[in-house]
C-alpha cells in the first residue's frame, strides 16, 4: 500500500526523468555551435561489434565549427571516419595523421526552421511523459484506501503543482535550443 508521500515523490521523479531525457534529446541536435555529444549517436564497427564512438575515441570541440575525434586505437581511425560519414548528419571528416578533423558546415535557413520542428516533436514527448506521470498519480490517489478527501485534494494540486513546474522547466529548454538554433 502506498502512501501520498511515496506517490508523491515517485511522480516527482518519473517527470524528473521525463526534463532530463528530453535535455538528452536536445543536445543531440546540431546547432550553429560543435558540440561533443552531437556525435553520441554514432556507433563504430570495432572489434567485430558496434561500439558507441566515445567508446572508441575521444571527442573534442576545440573550435565553434569543428569537432576533432582521436581514436584509442590508431587501426580504427577509417572506421570511424566511415561511421561519422555514414551516421547521417551530413558531416564529411577527414583524417590528418592521428586526429580525424569534422567540420561543421553552417546551416541553412531551411534546415534551422526543420530542426526547430524536431525540438518541438521532442518536447512535446518530454511534456507528454511528464502529463502521463501525473495521471497515474492521479488515479492512484484517488484509489487510496484510508486518506480523507481533503488529503487527497490537497495530494492533488500538489502534484499538479510538480506538473506545472516540470512543463515549465521544458518549455525554457525549448526556447533555449530554438534559440541556438536560430542564432546565425
Amino acid at each position: 500500500m502506498s502512501t501520498i508521500p511515496e506517490l508523491t515523490r515517485s511522480a516527482r521523479e518519473l517527470m524528473h526523468k521525463a526534463v532530463e531525457s528530453t535535455k538528452r534529446e536536445f543536445s543531440g541536435i546540431r546547432s550553429g555551435k560543435a558540440s561533443a555529444s552531437l556525435l553520441d549517436v554514432v556507433r563504430v564497427e570495432a572489434y567485430g561489434t558496434p561500439m558507441p564512438l566515445n567508446q572508441v575515441a575521444m571527442v573534442a570541440a576545440p573550435e565553434a565549427r569543428l569537432l576533432t575525434v582521436q581514436p584509442f586505437d590508431k587501426s580504427l581511425t577509417h572506421a570511424i571516419e566511415k561511421a561519422i560519414r555514414d551516421a547521417d548528419l551530413g558531416l564529411n571528416p577527414s583524417t590528418q595523421g592521428l586526429l580525424i578533423r569534422v567540420p561543421l558546415p553552417a546551416l541553412s535557413e531551411e534546415r534551422r526552421k526543420e530542426l526547430v520542428k524536431v525540438v518541438h516533436k521532442l518536447a512535446e514527448e518530454g511534456r507528454i511523459a511528464v502529463r502521463h506521470a501525473r495521471t497515474d498519480t492521479m488515479s492512484r490517489i484517488k484509489k487510496l484506501e484510508k486518506v480523507s478527501e481533503d488529503d487527497k485534494a490537497r495530494a492533488e494540486k500538489d502534484v499538479q503543482k510538480v506538473t506545472d513546474e516540470h512543463i515549465r522547466q521544458i518549455d525554457t529548454l525549448i526556447q533555449a535550443k530554438e534559440a541556438e538554433i536560430m542564432e546565425v
